[in-house]
């Protein structure tokens, strides 16, 4: 019995010669990882991870594998610009690393930044398990075809005790090209004992239709500090897919503000393992897909050892034909006793067309625990609404500035106040007229 020919969006990714690193046992991960994913395929909305994104349409299209002319490619630097955001960057281009774009002139002490296939020429083995474990699971066809496609990436490392003061910029800009371009990168970030940093993790793009995968692995030493905002401007017609894995240790702190507003189709898979006793994660995060956008976020927070705290503070708005996914599961692991963890994922529907789903999950299999989730999906306050009426605002100013304000709790810890405000008049930017 033959077998059916793959669909158009695999057989292109299959077309071209995987890369050669000349490393025996990278170049034995991507061929296998590549032969998953031929074999696997896309995931589909029968799997309990893929249920409310459908992959159809991105089926259906043909990629060109990687930017040969990247690097000749015109970008406006101000794209990229954020106020309070003037330390070290790394630049990529339709994921390929532009030296031009960057700034690693005078580094600070004891922060090493460069890309990663620099990384892997000067010594891979220090590489090698990280690379290597992301275990496959079902629908994980992009981790296995980024696996098997991805040439360079983010390699940053954060020597024990040293305190980078000024933000490190991670810039990923997708250019217009002659075809439509799959490009993929690989990140590895880890912070020392009690290092501590500040990273903005930002993506923008002008009008193309690409699709980016990107995979990432941080770790967080002992007593190590992360304050992390993660900005996706991504082009409206552009697909960009992400999965993130973020390992903490003991008394390590991580903080994330995450803003999803671009993409025709944006996934991002954030994994959290808080390994070491009283680590502790805080996450802020909104998602405002309008049009026919699909954004879609999936977090698991996984509490490991003694006396871990999580708190998790999530907005979604969708408007017009828009639709948002967000999971939200918190896992309390045996042995995880006096963890404390909450999640919270309030949605906001403009329009009678939008739709967003939304499913927090809690799992507790330890003692004197202390855990509470929840989810809602409705409209704006009609008595909120009312009251600003009331004062001579006119409606559709009323309704811009209640949903400003339900979107802008998220961001009220930020200490960097210029991004903090930038942000904000992105969020409002992102509100209908």
């Amino acid at each position: 019995m033959s077998q059916p020919a793959p669909l158009p969006f695999v057989a292109s990714l299959l077309d071209a010669p995987l890369p050669a690193s000349g490393i025996a046992w990278l170049d034995a991960l991507r061929r296998a990882h590549l032969d998953a994913f031929a074999a696997a395929g896309l995931p589909d909305t029968r799997m309990e991870a893929w249920k409310y994104t459908a992959l159809r349409a991105l089926g259906q299209r043909r990629y060109a594998n990687g930017d040969a002319q990247a690097a000749a490619r015109a970008v406006d630097p101000a794209a990229f610009d954020l106020p309070g955001v003037d330390g070290p960057r790394l630049a990529f281009v339709n994921g390929v690393f532009r030296a031009d774009l960057s700034a690693l002139d005078d580094l600070p002490a004891g922060l090493v930044l460069q890309p990663l296939a620099q990384a892997l020429r000067q010594d891979a083995e220090p590489l090698r398990f990280v690379l290597s474990r992301h275990e496959p699971e079902q629908g994980d066809a992009f981790v296995r075809l980024n696996a098997a496609r991805a040439e360079d990436g983010v390699a940053l490392k954060v020597a024990a005790g040293a305190k980078i003061a000024a933000p490190v910029h991670l810039v990923f800009l997708g250019a217009p090209a002659e075809s439509d371009l799959a490009w993929h990168l690989r990140h590895v970030i880890e912070l020392g004992e009690g290092a501590e940093l500040a990273l903005v993790e930002h993506h923008v793009g002008a009008e193309q239709q690409h699709l980016g995968t990107a995979v990432g692995d941080i770790t967080l030493r002992d007593g190590a500090v992360l304050r992390q905002v993660l900005l996706q401007q991504a082009a409206t017609g552009s697909s960009l897919i992400r999965r993130s894995r973020l390992q903490l240790g003991a008394r390590a702190q991580a903080t994330l503000h995450v803003l999803e507003l671009g993409g025709a189709l944006a996934r991002h898979e954030l994994r959290a393992e808080l390994a070491g006793d009283g680590a502790r994660l805080d996450t802020r995060g909104v998602f405002m897909p309008r049009g026919r956008q699909h954004i879609d976020t999936q977090l698991a927070i996984r509490h490991q050892a003694l006396n871990t705290a999580s708190e998790s503070v999530w907005r979604g708005v969708a408007d017009q034909r828009a639709r948002g996914v967000f999971r939200g599961a918190i896992l309390v692991a045996p042995g995880a006793d006096g963890s404390d963890a909450s999640l919270s994922n309030k949605n906001l529907l403009l329009s009678g067309q939008a739709e967003i789903d939304t499913k927090p999950e809690l799992e507790i299999y330890a003692d004197e625990v202390k855990a509470a989730h929840g989810a809602t999906v409705g409209q704006l306050d009609e008595r909120s609404l009312f009251y600003l009426r009331s004062r001579g605002i006119p409606h559709d100013e009323a309704r811009a500035l209640l949903t400003a304000a339900f979107c802008r709790a998220v961001l009220d810890d930020l200490p960097n106040a210029a991004l903090r405000e930038h942000l904000a008049g992105l969020l409002a930017n992102q509100l209908p007229d």
